[in-house]
C-alpha cells in the first residue's frame, strides 16, 4: 500500500516490509526505551523536587542549590533527555530496518 504524503497525494516510497517477529522485537525495544524515559521524566519531575528542600543549605551564585536543581536543573534533563531518546529511537529504527528516509 502507497503511503500518503501531507496534502493527500500518494508517495512513491512503500512502506517497509517486516515480518511479525521483528515488529515485537522492534516493539519490545521500542517499549522499554519509552519506560526508561518516563523514568527518568518521573525523577526529574519529583524526586528531584522532592529531595530539593535539602539541598538548599548549598549556595551557588547566591541561589539555594534546591532552588537551582528543582527550577533549572529538571530542564535541563528533560532536554537532554528528549535528545538522547529521539537519538536513540533513531538507531532502533535503524537496527530493525524501518527508519525514516
Amino acid at each position: 500500500m502507497p503511503l500518503v504524503e501531507p496534502g493527500g497525494a500518494p508517495s512513491n516510497t512503500e512502506a517497509p516490509a517486516v515480518s511479525e517477529a521483528t515488529a515485537a522485537a522492534h516493539w519490545a525495544k521500542t517499549s522499554s526505551l519509552m519506560l526508561l524515559v518516563l523514568g527518568i521524566w518521573f525523577f526529574a519531575s519529583f524526586v528531584v523536587h522532592l529531595i530539593a528542600p535539602s539541598l538548599n543549605s548549598i549556595r551557588i551564585l547566591g541561589f539555594p542549590f534546591g532552588f537551582y536543581m528543582a527550577a533549572q536543573g529538571s530542564l535541563i534533563i528533560f532536554v537532554v533527555a528528549l535528545f538522547w531518546f529521539a537519538n536513540r529511537q533513531n538507531q532502533v529504527d535503524e537496527e530493525f530496518g524501518v527508519q525514516e528516509d
